[in-house]
């Protein structure tokens, strides 16, 4: 019996690309299936959600997961990356500082436990965390094989100082925004975030996606760009930039 993508949870975005709503925090993850490859976007908040989130991926591509791209350092999108032993990681330029820097990731394990993660895992996945191979400073084109091609594109700072989103190109075209964009909530600006810039990333979104991309926010339903669009003057007039 063939399972699909529903079953496992999964919402099919377009062909071979789907993402996944995570229970506690909405945090979204992505997958993009190639040949023989498989690309998620996002981890998960804990080495058990990204252990389910990789076994998940593997049922629905029929292979192994080869890459692992992390939108931002938020622990509900990175602390389960140590699940995904043997894959490619991207991440942009800087995140291997935050991964790195022993203040910077008490300061993950302590963002994790004050939002409600068990003390334990959050320190499970801090000790697991591994800076990411690949640093992406611009652009970075993947090829999955099988015609399937995806752009990867530091498009930051805005919500951290390090935010990367992935773009899949077909028809519709697909952009994973990570929490530069959300849909069931304000977006949160923490005191990593960059106000002063973050319109102008998401303007770099859209001009990557254009008009008639799908995009799917770090938390919440997939959107429009109408919508990516006002969040960005409502942003804008937030923090009083331009």
């Amino acid at each position: 019996m063939t399972v699909t993508w529903e079953d496992l949870g999964w919402e099919r975005v377009s062909a071979s690309v789907g993402r996944r709503r995570l229970p506690g925090w909405d945090c979204t993850a992505g997958l993009v299936v190639g040949e023989d490859t498989a690309l998620v976007i996002d981890a998960g908040s804990s080495l058990a959600e990204g252990a389910r989130l990789r076994n998940e991926a593997q049922e629905l591509a029929g292979h192994r997961v080869t890459h692992l791209a992390l939108t931002h350092p938020h622990f509900d999108h990175v602390f389960g990356a140590a699940a995904f032993a043997g894959a490619e990681v991207y991440g942009a330029v800087g995140l291997d500082a935050v991964f790195g820097a022993r203040h910077a990731r008490a300061e993950l394990r302590a963002d994790a436990v004050g939002n409600g993660l068990d003390a334990r895992a959050a320190q499970e996945a801090v000790d697991a965390l591994v800076a990411p191979r690949h640093l992406v400073s611009g652009e970075w084109t993947l090829d999955l094989g099988g015609g399937r091609q995806v752009l990867l594109a530091n498009v930051g700072p805005g919500h951290t100082g390090h935010d990367l989103v992935v773009l899949v190109p077909g028809s519709p075209e697909v952009v994973f925004c990570g929490d530069l964009v959300e849909e069931s909530g304000e977006p949160q600006a923490g005191p990593d975030a960059v106000p002063s810039h973050w319109p102008a990333a998401l303007d770099r979104l859209l001009g990557l996606g254009g008009d008639d991309a799908l995009y799917v926010p770090g938390h919440g339903a997939v959107v429009d760009a109408r919508f990516v669009r006002a969040q960005r003057d409502e942003l804008a007039a937030r923090f009083g930039v331009s």
